[in-house]
């Protein structure tokens, strides 16, 4: 997504939550699935013993393309300012070296 300064003022918005849901949720893991019409993110948990659903959000397709735009954006800022990530491989809850 555009910098704000180039969309402009930016807008304050307030968000209520409660207590338990805006401490968030830790997640190491995740799948995505898709019908025409949404995109279903689940956030697990995966330990030695399993996987467990953190959170699932469904979103609309239009959404969907506007938040990967937002994560890719900060991203590149989060890079930018403490130096590229290296990705380490994908989870297997079955590698007896996952603690």
């Amino acid at each position: 997504m555009a910098d704000q300064e180039a969309a402009g003022p930016s807008r304050q918005i307030t968000i209520n939550a409660n207590d338990e849901l805006a401490r968030g949720r830790y997640s190491n893991n995740m799948l995505v699935a898709h019908t025409a019409e949404e995109f279903i993110i689940d956030w697990l948990m995966t330990a030695p013993n399993g996987s467990a659903l953190v959170s699932r959000i469904i979103v609309s397709p239009g959404h969907f393309k506007r938040v990967l735009a937002a994560l890719a954006d900060n991203l590149q800022k989060y890079e930018r300012q403490f130096g590229e990530i290296t990705p380490m491989g994908a989870i297997d809850p079955g590698d007896q070296n996952f603690h």
